[in-house]
């Protein structure tokens, strides 16, 4: 972060400017923090309120731990008299947002902002990974992508970055709009219009609206950037005033060809308009990848790197862990995708795994957990899924009281489906079940906990 001074504090934020004296007004703050355990000496302390905790409760034990300010929105007695600046705002969280969009402004990067129903997380990665290649990035850590998490990522930004690459999350309407207002983004990436948190949007119509408010946020100067795959391209583009690029398998100005999906991930050749066709291997499986690949590079291409930078960003780019990850346990290929999953999601990574490679009759097997925040369409999703992945002639295992529709999707086609109400009995099986050369890839909302049913099935050395 670059330094700040308390006075500059106050004044992004509204606040009012206690406790404090004319000489430590200038005091400067190098970072900020909203957890007292992850506090730095000299650390710009904001006290969150939650539903179930008080940030100021913990005034004290930051001005203890050496925080050079404090942004509160009550002043207790005890923290008063240690003469700790602190900075007096009604609302703690409107306090650290507008602090972000103050700091952004003071900055001279370039923002390439992501949002979409899912694949951000990897796109992020893919494109940091990329522009990492030409340009020094500052980039989303983990899925720091909502009002909190965001604005974070914007003070975390050192004056020596030149590109910053942030996720946007959202759940209900109106939330990308104030993360776009925060971070003032010069190229947009929306990575698809999915089914993700639909109990509340309603329609892929208002998802799609919510995220457009991305490629309405771009300047003229911009760039926006979509896949050619998703059936809402041209909505999007009709909502932006920026230049657009499409990316795609074997469609768009920034494309995949020759694409084939190989024991040790993904390959293909990539093709980006006026410049040289150059071959690219993922370590990671999947058309969905190859898709969020093509975003980033596309993102490098509007960032003027040419085909072969790019190409080697792809090639060494780690994913987030959870994110279709691949181990070996006892002979069995094990897929970590149990980060979180919706339709969409699930669907894809059905695909990545029916489409691998078989040798000597290996078998394939698929283990299912929940997907949340899908309201009235829960049921009939979950069903759907089951029997896309009967169809697709994998094993089918649901895990929970809450994926039984998973296992009445399987069994309506299918004999080798598999219901259990526990991760417990669920590894059991499992274990028993898999023999050398299987592979087995395990995938389900985050409150579903497909992790612990992986690790107690699949242990890791």
């Amino acid at each position: 972060m670059k330094p700040i001074t308390v006075n500059e504090i106050a004044s992004a934020t509204g606040g009012e400017l206690v406790a404090s004296t004319a000489v430590n007004g200038e005091a400067l703050v190098s970072s900020v923090s909203t957890d007292t355990r992850e506090l730095s000496e000299g650390s710009l302390f904001i006290a969150l309120r939650g539903e179930n905790f008080d940030g100021n409760a913990f005034a004290l034990k930051a001005a203890e731990a050496g925080a050079a300010c404090l942004v509160l929105d009550e002043l207790p007695e005890a923290v008063a008299e240690l003469g700790v600046p602190v900075v007096l705002v009604q609302d703690t969280l409107l306090a650290l947002q507008r602090l972000a969009k103050w700091y952004r402004q003071q900055l001279n990067i370039r923002v390439i902002g992501i949002t979409g129903s899912n694949g951000k997380t990897s796109t992020k990665d893919f494109t940091a990974s990329v522009i990492a290649q030409k340009f020094k990035v500052n980039a989303t850590k983990g899925n720091l992508n909502n009002h909190i998490g965001l604005p974070l990522s914007v003070l975390s930004t050192e004056e020596s970055d030149e590109v910053c690459v942030w996720e946007m999350g959202m759940s209900h309407a109106g939330e990308i709009a104030p993360l776009c207002d925060i971070s003032a983004p010069d190229i947009g990436i929306i990575t698809n219009i999915g089914t993700a948190h639909i109990e509340f949007l309603k329609t892929r119509e208002g998802i799609a609206e919510e995220k457009s408010a991305l490629a309405r946020a771009l300047p003229e100067r911009g760039t926006l950037i979509v896949p050619a795959s998703c059936d809402f391209v041209d909505y999007l583009i009709k909502r932006t005033r920026a230049k657009v690029i499409v990316a795609g398998n074997c469609r768009g100005a920034v494309r995949a060809e020759d694409l084939r999906i190989t024991d040790a991930g993904s390959a293909f050749k990539l093709c980006i308009d006026n410049q040289d066709e150059i071959a690219v291997e993922l370590s990671v499986s999947g058309k969905h990848m190859v898709n969020n690949a093509l975003l980033a590079a596309a993102a490098g291409y509007a960032l003027g790197m040419n085909s072969a930078e790019i190409a080697a960003g792809l090639s060494a780019a780690q994913l987030t862990g959870g994110r279709l990850q691949k181990f070996v346990s006892h002979g069995v290929t094990v897929f970590d995708d149990t980060y979180n999953a919706n339709p969409d999601s699930v669907i894809a990574a059905i695909d990545t795994l029916a489409e691998l490679p078989v040798h000597n009759g290996a078998r394939r097997l698929v283990v299912l957990g929940k997907m949340a925040e899908l309201g009235p369409h829960s049921d009939a999703e979950h069903r759907r899924v089951g029997k896309i992945a009967a169809e697709k002639n994998l094993t089918v295992v649901s895990v929970g009281v809450d994926a039984r529709e998973i296992y009445q999707g399987a069994s309506e086609c299918s004999d080798d489906a598999h219901q259990f109400d526990d991760a417990d009995s669920a590894a059991t099986w499992i274990k028993n079940f898999c023999k050398e050369g299987d592979s087995a890839l395990f995938k389900g909302s985050r409150m579903a906990g497909m992790e612990n049913v992986m690790h107690l099935a699949f242990p890791k050395n």
